[in-house]
Order: C-alpha cells, then sequence, then structure tokens
C-alpha cells in the first residue's frame, strides 16, 4: 500500500465515522444513555484515529521487512547464476583438452578471475590427485591441514557428481589457517567426460566468506549484514556492515544446491518505533470488544426505536382504519367552537367534505336555519364549561339539500397527554332509521294485537265447540228417549217418571253446558278462575252419567277405585271434570278395537307422594287399548294434533293446561302387555285448613 492509498483511507474512513455520527445522532432518542453512548463513540473514533496511525507505521514496517525479503530472494538468484557460471567456466576448461603442463596456467587464470575459488584440482575418475592450483591472490589453504584430511568431503560429492552427471557440492567444513583463525570451505565436484567415459573430476574449493564478499558484498553489503548460516541458526561466515541504534529486520532464504543446502540470511536496521506485540494485541483487543459493544447497544436503541415507530405506525393505522370504517360520525371541536376533525361518516352524513368543516365556527353550515338561534346558545353553554348528560342528546341536522334528519350527539371533554382539557369530542349517531323502526313497530304491535284478539276468539270457539259436545249429546239423547216414551199410547203409568228423570237430566246438562261456556270463557282470558274444595267422590259421581252413556254405547266396563279418607282438593270442579271426562272417553274410544270382555276402563283416586308443604291427590284413567306409539308420543300434546278422523286435537292440550293451571302435572304411561295409564295430580286441602 503507497502512501498515497494510506491517505485515501484514513480519509474514507475519517468521512463513514462522520457519516455514521449523524446516522446515529438521528436514530438515538434523548437522554443521558444517549450521551453516554455519544461520549463512548467519541472515544472510540479517537482511538481509531490513533489506531491508523500506528497501524500506518507497522504498514512501513511490513513493506521493509517485505523489501529486505526480495533482496534476499534476489540475492540467492544471484548466488545460483554466479555458481552456474563456474560451472560453465569449468566445463570449458575441461573441453579444452589441457595436458598436465598447461592446465595449471589456465586453472592460475580462472583463479584469478574468481577471487572466492581457494584451489582448482585435477583428479583421475579413481580419485588421485594428477594436478592442482592454489589462488595466487593467498596463500594455500592446506597449508595447515593437510588435504587428506579434508578429502571425505570431497569424495562424497565427486561420488554425488558421478552419479548425476552433474556438478555437485560438498557439505561445508573448517580450515584452520596459520595465524590461528580459519573460514569455512565447500568443494564442488565436477566430472570429466570423453566420449561418455569418466576419466576424471575437477574439484574448486570455494571460500564461503569470499563468496559472500565477491559475489553479494558489492549490492547488498552496504545496507544489510548477509551470512551462510546453518539450518539451526549457527553463522557460517558473515559479510556486509550494520548500523546502530535501529530495529533489525531478518529475512532468510534457502540457497539449494546440488548435494548441499545452505541458509542465507540477511539482516538490516531500519528506523522503525518499537512497540510490543503484546500492548499492540491488547489494544486492539480491547477496542474491539469496545467498538462491538457500544455498536450492540445502538442497534438494541435503533431497533427499540424502529419497533416503537412501527407500533405507532400501526396504532396510527388501526386507529383511522377503524374510525373511516365506523357509522358513527365522530366530531371534534376545540375550546373556541371551531371543528378540528372530522371522519367520514360524519361527512357522509352531513353531505359535506371534510375541508368544507374544518376550520368553521357557528353557524354551522349543517345546522337548519330556523335553529340556528337555539344551536349557538346550546354551543354557547357547552363552551362555558357544562358538561352535556352522558346519555346524549338528541338534534336535528340538515344536508345542502334541505333535508332534515334527526342525531343523536354525545359529547364529551377532550383530554390531551398532559391531561389538559383541549376542546369537545362528539359522537353522532343518524337516528332516522330508528325513528322508522319504532314507528314500525307501533304499528306492528298494533296489528298483532288485533290479531292476539283474533285468535283469542278462535281459541274460544274452538274449546266451546269441543267442549260443548258432551253435553248436547247427552241432552239430545235424553231428549229422543223422552220422545220415544212419548208417542207410545201403550206406556205404562211409570214411564212418566222415566220422562221425569229425562227431562232433570237435560236440565242438568243444560246447566253443566252454561258452566262450561263461563269457564271455557275465563279459561281463554286467563282469569283466575273460581277454585272450591270438592271431594274426588263427587267429580267421580259428576261425570259418571256421561261417561256410562259412552260406555253403553261402546260396550266397555268402567271401574271406579277411590282410596278411603281421600283429602278434599281445591280446583275449578268444572274444568277437572273436563279432564276426567277428556280421558275417559279418549280411553274408551282407544279400545275400540280390544275383545268386548278385555273392555275395561279403570277411573282411580289414590294419595300422592306429599311434603310438609302441600298435599297432592292422583288421579288416574286406565284403558287396555293398542297404546301410544314413538311417533305419536312426541306429538300428544300439541294443539291440533289428532290421530282420530273428527278429532279437533285440542283435548289433551286443554286438560294439560288446566292441570297445569292447578299446580299439578299431566303425564302417560304404557303398561305392559298393552295399554295406557293417564295420571295427573292436584293439590288436597286439609278441612281444618278451609278458610272461614
Amino acid at each position: 500500500m503507497t502512501p498515497d492509498a494510506l491517505k485515501r483511507l484514513t480519509l474514507t474512513l475519517k468521512k463513514r465515522a462522520a457519516a455514521g455520527w449523524l446516522a446515529i445522532e438521528d436514530a438515538l432518542p434523548g437522554g443521558r444513555g444517549r450521551r453516554g453512548l455519544w461520549s463512548a463513540l467519541i472515544a472510540l473514533v479517537l482511538a481509531l484515529l490513533v489506531t491508523l496511525v500506528w497501524l500506518a507505521g507497522r504498514y512501513e514496517a511490513s513493506q521493509l521487512q517485505a523489501e529486505l525479503e526480495r533482496d534476499t530472494a534476489d540475492a540467492v538468484s544471484d548466488l545460483r547464476t554466479q555458481l552456474a557460471r563456474h560451472v560453465q567456466a569449468l566445463q570449458g576448461l575441461q573441453s579444452s583438452h589441457p595436458t598436465e603442463a598447461f592446465w595449471p596456467m589456465e586453472a592460475q587464470a580462472l583463479l584469478r578471475e574468481n577471487r572466492d575459488w581457494m584451489r582448482v584440482e585435477w583428479r583421475d575418475k579413481a580419485m588421485g590427485l594428477k594436478n592442482f592450483a592454489d589462488s595466487p591472490l593467498r596463500s594455500p589453504v592446506f597449508d595447515r591441514a593437510p588435504r587428506a584430511e579434508t578429502l571425505n568431503e570431497t569424495l562424497q560429492a565427486c561420488m554425488r557428481a558421478q552419479r548425476s552427471n552433474g556438478a555437485t557440492y560438498s557439505s561445508s567444513y573448517f580450515l584452520p589457517q596459520a595465524d590461528g583463525l580459519g573460514f569455512e570451505v565447500m568443494d564442488m565436484c565436477l566430472p570429466n567426460t570423453r566420449d561418455g567415459q569418466l576419466v576424471g573430476f575437477t574439484v574448486v574449493t570455494y571460500s564461503l566468506q569470499e563468496l559472500l564478499l565477491e559475489r553479494l558484498n558489492g549490492r547488498y553489503g552496504r545496507r544489510n549484514e548477509v551470512s551462510f548460516t546453518e539450518p539451526d541458526g549457527t553463522r557460517l561466515a558473515i559479510a556486509g556492515s550494520q548500523r546502530r541504534g535501529f530495529r533489525v529486520f531478518t529475512a532468510q532464504q534457502l540457497l539449494d544446491l546440488p548435494g548441499n543446502t545452505l541458509v542465507l540470511r540477511m539482516d538490516g536496521r531500519r528506523s522503525e518505533p518499537d512497540l510490543f506485540p503484546n500492548v499492540l494485541t491488547a489494544l486492539v483487543t480491547g477496542m474491539s470488544i469496545a467498538l462491538i459493544s457500544v455498536m450492540v447497544l445502538l442497534a438494541k436503541d435503533s431497533r427499540r426505536r424502529l419497533k416503537a415507530e412501527n407500533d405507532l405506525a400501526d396504532a396510527l393505522a388501526f386507529r383511522k382504519a377503524m374510525e373511516d370504517s365506523l357509522v358513527t360520525g365522530l366530531r371534534a371541536r376545540d375550546l373556541d367552537g371551531c371543528i378540528t376533525y372530522v371522519n367520514p361518516a360524519f361527512c357522509q352524513m352531513v353531505g359535506l367534505q371534510a375541508d368544507q368543516l374544518t376550520g368553521r365556527n357557528a353557524p354551522m353550515p349543517y345546522w337548519p336555519p330556523e335553529m340556528v338561534d337555539e344551536y349557538q346558545q346550546r354551543q354557547a353553554i357547552r363552551l362555558a364549561g357544562n358538561a352535556p348528560p352522558r346519555e346524549g342528546f338528541e338534534s336535528v341536522f340538515m344536508r345542502p339539500d334541505g333535508t332534515q334528519f334527526p342525531v343523536l350527539i354525545i359529547e364529551a371533554p377532550l383530554i390531551s397527554v398532559q391531561g389538559q382539557q383541549t376542546g369537545w369530542m362528539g359522537a353522532v349517531i343518524d337516528i332516522s332509521e330508528q325513528r322508522r323502526i319504532e314507528e314500525l313497530s307501533r304499528a306492528s304491535q298494533e296489528r298483532l294485537q288485533a290479531t292476539a284478539r283474533l285468535a283469542t276468539v278462535g281459541e274460544m270457539a274452538s274449546l266451546l265447540s269441543h267442549e260443548l259436545n258432551q253435553p248436547l249429546a247427552a241432552i239430545a239423547s235424553y231428549a229422543n228417549g223422552s220422545l220415544n216414551l212419548l208417542k207410545d199410547p201403550q206406556a205404562a203409568p211409570q214411564t212418566l217418571d222415566d220422562v221425569h228423570m229425562a227431562l232433570r237430566r237435560i236440565a242438568e246438562q243444560a246447566g253443566r253446558a252454561g258452566r262450561v261456556i263461563n269457564s271455557v270463557h275465563d279459561f281463554v282470558r286467563r282469569r283466575d278462575q273460581d277454585r272450591e274444595a270438592v271431594a274426588p267422590q263427587v267429580l267421580f259421581d259428576a261425570i259418571a252419567p256421561l261417561v256410562n252413556l259412552q260406555a253403553r254405547k261402546l260396550q266397555v266396563k268402567v271401574h271406579t277405585r277411590i282410596e278411603a279418607k281421600l283429602p278434599l282438593v281445591l280446583c275449578d270442579r268444572t274444568m277437572v271434570e273436563q279432564v276426567l271426562l277428556n280421558l275417559a272417553r279418549n280411553g274408551m274410544q282407544a279400545m275400540d278395537q280390544a275383545d268386548r270382555a278385555e273392555r275395561v276402563l279403570v277411573l282411580q283416586a289414590r294419595r300422592a307422594a306429599s311434603n310438609a308443604e302441600q298435599t297432592w291427590v292422583e288421579f288416574s284413567v286406565t284403558d287396555v287399548g293398542v297404546g301410544i306409539t314413538d311417533e305419536v308420543a312426541q306429538q300428544l300434546f300439541t294443539p291440533f294434533f289428532t290421530t282420530k278422523a273428527e278429532g279437533m286435537g285440542l283435548g289433551l292440550s286443554l286438560c294439560r293446561t288446566v292441570v297445569e293451571q292447578h299446580g299439578g302435572h299431566l303425564a302417560f304411561e304404557a303398561l305392559a302387555p298393552k295399554g295406557t295409564v293417564f295420571r295427573f295430580t292436584l293439590p288436597a286441602i286439609i278441612l281444618d285448613k278451609i278458610p272461614a
């Protein structure tokens, strides 16, 4: 990264920090927590700038290190190139086929050109020394240490050269000198072949120190210290210079030679601020944690604000949708009486647009002209602070076309968030439809009352026709019998007695018919009938003539069973007699298909289960007819339901109504193997409790 690029990066970071600052300032709510977050953000921005300066220094250091590594790589490449040229020079020496007399002169010429060569040897294929030449630029290197003692490394290098048919280098070894010092050397062995046959070897002894000075010191030694080292860091040769007071940068490269590998190390000193790595790590880590924490807090706060804004938007949208969908008109007025808000329902109600109403004061355009004075007085009373009734008040509005309609206005004070009244809020309901429905309801009620009276008349006629059949049939029977007796001229004197008895019966049934008419009339009009204490035996005796008359016609035997010492029952005598008579007649008609010997009707009265508050007497009518099916049982007491061709379907319905009016209960159940029993209860009365 160039200095210009670093400047652009710093400028970009500053701009982004400023933009982020403004964005956060817009997003954060006010308060002490916000100021704390801002302080933390400012501190982090300052720390970021300081860190950028520090990172710039680190970048320069990395650039210096990269430059040193490039120099080291270039130095290794240069060494490989120079050594390759040496191999070519030796190959040229071998190809000239010098004689033993002239070989030393050519070798000396090569030694003068290459100061890093210490010695050149010509050996046969058995490694025997045929000739050699020492460098004329220094004293012979093998004066102190005989050549035979160091020949082991050379032999191994030549053996590898023979196998690879190329130049091979030996491992470095130390040669002591006469001055008490010494230096590291290595041998390079190049096989000599003729016509594909090995004829000998050429061996060159290199001084590692001179190799560095001759090949690298001129280019790299002025600014760096160049050295050969072993893999464990031991230095074999050093060249170049060092400057004190600067930081040392180190780079290493492998010099991979055939048969030997050396480590080329280059140390350079540059001016660079010295910072401890652990302080850097702690600083970056701490800043990162702090920055992340602040950003998390800002993100949470932003999410809270966004959620609050979304909730507010949803609430406003919901309120707007609710107000727009209301059929009730809403109208808001300030303390001066000016309209500040109306909803669409109010606009539709009065036939005006919202902009035609907002800001208007009395008189309002929807007030009828004849009521303007009254409405202005009412508004003045309202603005004076007098609260309207909570149930509201009725008024009349007018549309632009002159149509007037009634409304119900419910107003309440409009209270702000601070708890102060800012005006009045009114709900306006168009009650035109309500008034129309009320008129229709009154008309319908009148028609229903008339219909109810007609129904009552029809019910009375139906009951009378049903209940008068029995006494009228008895009167007709007695009258026909009397006429038959009077037509017989040979009638005995006692026939007159029978006629008198029949006429009494006719009078009794006529009186009974009158009582039935009065009872049915009272029953239909739901009057309280006159009730009296009657013995069960008296009730059975009253219906006995009619029951026996029907029984003789249908050939039915009637048995009456009355439990001893039964209390009196409190009832409407005529209606209860009709109940017993209807049940008895239904029971006899149910046995129409039974054998004559089996046609038995049982009328029974007995004490029923009672409690301390009330005593009950149970009456039952039992027949041995075909019984009642489940389908018929479900509709048995339904008015106008009957299974008889000539029936009206009112008998059992009337019986149940009469019994229930007395506080009793009418029920039925099937008998085994056949037959049905109807039971009903009446309240009993003790003689000593009868009021005087």
